[in-house]
Parts: C-alpha cells; sequence; structure tokens
C-alpha cells in the first residue's frame, strides 16, 4: 500500500557542487514546484526550491535525476549568475532560509528524465490549509532527500524518512517561521521537501488526513550542545553538538513569497529552452 504518489520522489533532485579539488560532491536536496501560470491550460513554470545556505557562496551547481528505462543518473548544470546578476534569489526575510530559481523543466523532460513536480495548487498545503485540515502535533509526514550525499550509485534513489509532527501549533498561529518534525536529518537534507502522510482513521473530534501533500522544506536539524567546563580555570573549553532527532522546516508559505516577490510580474511568459542547452539555468 503506497502512502506517498510515485511521482512525489520524481519531484526531488539532488543538488551537487565540485570542491576545491575539483571532485563532485552531493552536498543537498532540492524539489521542483510548479506555480501556475494559465489554470485553463494548466500551464506551470518550474523552480527548483532548496535552502539559501545550499547555494550560497555557489557559482554553479549540478542536479542529478533519472531517465526513464532504469537508465543511469544523468546531472546536469545549473548556472547561477549571469555574468554578475544571481539567477536564483532568496526570501526578503533574511531569517527564511528558502531559495528558489526557474529552471528549463522542458529540457528535462525533452532528455528523457524521469521528472516531474510538486503543482502549487493542487499538491502542496498552505498554513491557512493546514488549519483548514485540522494538523496538529502528532501528525506523521515524510521526509525525503539524500542525507549524507547517499544519492545512489546506478540511479538517483530518495530516501525517504518518517516521522511525526512535533511542534506545529506556533506555525500555525504564525508566531514562529518553522515547524518541527520528529525525524532525523542530516547534512544533504537541507532543500529537500517534507510531506504530510495521509491518514484514513483518526479519533473522534479530528480530522483524517485523506490525502498527501507538500508542507515544507527542511531547514536543518535542531542541535543540542552541551559544553565541557574546564575544572581548573572554570570557562568552557569544548562544546559538543548533537543532532536531537528534530528536523525545523519552513512552510511553504514561505515558497509562494520568495517566489511572488520576484517573478509574479513574469510568470506569464512561457519559457523554452533551446534543444542544444543541457544548462537548466533560465537567464532573464
Amino acid at each position: 500500500m503506497a502512502l506517498i504518489p510515485p511521482f512525489f520522489t520524481d519531484c526531488v533532485v539532488a543538488i551537487g557542487a565540485d570542491d576545491a579539488a575539483g571532485e563532485r560532491r552531493w552536498i543537498a536536496s532540492g524539489f521542483l514546484y510548479g506555480v501556475p501560470t494559465n489554470t485553463r491550460a494548466r500551464e506551470y513554470q518550474v523552480y527548483l526550491v532548496t535552502n539559501r545556505h545550499v547555494l550560497a557562496g555557489l557559482d554553479k551547481a549540478y542536479l542529478r535525476c533519472n531517465p526513464h528505462a532504469a537508465k543511469p543518473a544523468r546531472e546536469f548544470d545549473l548556472s547561477l549568475f549571469d555574468g554578475n546578476k544571481p539567477l536564483w534569489f532568496t526570501h526578503p526575510d533574511d531569517a527564511i532560509d528558502v531559495a528558489v530559481m526557474p529552471i528549463h523543466f522542458d529540457l528535462l523532460q525533452e532528455s528523457g528524465m524521469q521528472v516531474a513536480y510538486f503543482q502549487g495548487d493542487q499538491h502542496s498545503a498552505t498554513i491557512d490549509a493546514l488549519n483548514a485540515l485540522g494538523v496538529t502535533e502528532g501528525d506523521f509526514a515524510y521526509v525525503l532527500g539524500f542525507p549524507m550525499g547517499l544519492v545512489g550509485q546506478h540511479r538517483n534513489t530518495v530516501i525517504v524518512r518518517s516521522g511525526t509532527l512535533a511542534r506545529v501549533r506556533d506555525l500555525l498561529a504564525r508566531s514562529s517561521k518553522i515547524f518541527l518534525v520528529d525525524a532525523f536529518v542530516f547534512p544533504g537534507n537541507s532543500g529537500g521537501p517534507v510531506v504530510l502522510k495521509p491518514e484514513a482513521v483518526a479519533i473522534e473530534g479530528t480530522k483524517p488526513q485523506v490525502a498527501p501533500y507538500l508542507i515544507g522544506v527542511v531547514q536543518a536539524y535542531v542541535p543540542y550542545q552541551d559544553v565541557a567546563i574546564s575544572a581548573q580555570t572554570g570557562r568552557p573549553r569544548v562544546i559538543f553538538e548533537e543532532n536531537t532527532g528534530l528536523a525545523a522546516v519552513h512552510p511553504v508559505d514561505f515558497i509562494i513569497e520568495t517566489i511572488a516577490a520576484r517573478f509574479t510580474p513574469r510568470l506569464e511568459r512561457r519559457i523554452q529552452p533551446h534543444a542544444e542547452k543541457r544548462d537548466l539555468s533560465v537567464e532573464d
């Protein structure tokens, strides 16, 4: 019995970058998110969504995704600048760790990739929608991504972890910029999607969650710090940091706000890729 639509995993991509030695490393997760540009014709402009801290400091990145028919995964260039002009953008609030970048989704399709995107008006739930659904602590969720750069050998293979919403009511009251999921995440999960798990059964007075929805973007794990104090001086000597098993997640609303702040006036423009291009970047 599947509780995640199979195409949800096809929305997730691995993000790579070259290190100082020129070796490619898979550093984070991202996913494809579509904003409707023509609701009657079901047309969407597709964006790569990830974290600000993932793309910061990079001039170029790479996306890894799968072709059809069990062929080996392929890598695509992602230029992050056009000259000195950045092609990716972040939320206006520096405290919100969300970045978006328009990409040539048509190029991925023309290249035979097995890719999909979350349709913003169909597959995602904003804070208002979560309130309407009656979402609360204890509801189940999935975290999708590539922890520790584990992207798979032959194919791009998304790792799915399950957990529960550990703290969400402060987000629902709009007094917090994050909610917490009780699920272990690690470096490499940053920028991956969090999906609400459908449940057919609910106790009296609550609502069953009958459909899966994209509900957020992984920011990072919540650390626990313990300080070793010098017996001689009484001053801190070493700080030990542990993973608490809690993941901080930004809601879908911040994806929408980031896109609206930069791209809304141009959403009606239909961008067609050049057949010979393999760089997925969309230039102004």
